[in-house]
């Protein structure tokens, strides 16, 4: 583990498993979690023989606490001097929920030879909120809500996220896992409220339509169709339109968090689209 320092002075906190000579994996969490949120996916892949990195974004998990930069252009540029410091090439960068939108937003921008493809889950492109362009998108007032409650306590709101709509557990005949639940609160009580309240808006109002059109590299889509957070129908199947090498998979009836619900499932079929 280690951390790389932005030009704005933000230290980003990363893990970094594997042989160095390994094709390198990196993992993109969403809001607002921490690398820790990958433990699944990091030492099964770590155990395929891969390199896998994560980090935390700024404002979350053991990254620093800037009052600035909690946009996706920000996100972005980070994500880069991260890139940049360990010298990755023909990396595979892989994102869940706000994850997903940073690493669209990166690959869109990333420098020849650092990105061979990219897998995005339950995430936020095209764009979440409704307006004129997006007919079908959430409404503001959805989203107002989010700030409101975690200004409010969020201490409370991080037990009631996952405990509801993140993992489906508010659906009849769920499993439920604490672990995961206090988990997730765990891991969102460790960044910064300024940093995840400012985030909200980062996720559901950036427009990533001119970023999928711009990528040239393939694209594993993956989206259950029961996600209470980014709802399947707005973002998925416009994402997989808009790219222009896109696989799309949907899973009937699974919730936003089903990377770490079902990982049993899904980390094969990542594996198989990364060897393919």
């Amino acid at each position: 583990m280690g951390t790389v320092t932005t030009p704005d002075g933000t230290s980003i906190f990363y893990v970094d498993w594997g042989p160095r000579d390994a094709q390198p994996l990196v993992f993109h969490h969403g809001w607002p979690l921490s690398h820790e949120d990958w433990d699944n996916q990091l030492l099964y892949f770590l155990s395929q023989g891969y390199r896998v990195i994560a980090h935390d974004r700024r404002g979350h998990g053991r990254s620093s606490q800037p009052s600035t930069g909690h946009e996706m252009d920000t996100y972005a540029a980070d994500v880069a001097a991260l890139t940049d410091a360990l010298d990755l090439k023909d990396a595979v960068h892989i994102g869940h929920s706000t994850g997903g939108g940073e690493v669209v937003h990166y690959v869109a921008r990333a420098k020849p030879g650092r990105v061979s493809k990219a897998v995005i889950s339950n995430a936020v492109p095209p764009v979440m909120v409704k307006k004129d362009s997006n007919p079908d998108g959430t409404p503001i007032e959805v989203f107002d809500g989010l700030r409101e409650a975690l200004a409010a306590n969020r201490a409370q709101f991080y037990i009631d996220v996952p405990s509801g709509p993140f993992y489906g557990y508010n659906r009849p005949g769920a499993e439920v896992s604490q672990g995961l639940i206090d988990r997730w609160w765990w891991q969102g009580m460790r960044g910064a409220a300024n940093a995840h309240y400012e985030c909200i808006k980062a996720f559901s109002e950036t427009d990533f339509t001119e970023d999928l059109e711009s990528i040239d590299a393939p694209v594993l889509v993956l989206h259950g169709t029961d996600d209470q957070v980014v709802p399947y129908e707005d973002s998925a199947p416009k994402s997989a339109e808009l790219l222009k090498n896109a696989t799309l998979k949907s899973y009937e009836g699974w919730p936003h968090g089903m990377l770490s619900v079902h990982p049993d499932v899904l980390n094969p079929e990542i594996l198989a689209f990364i060897e393919e």
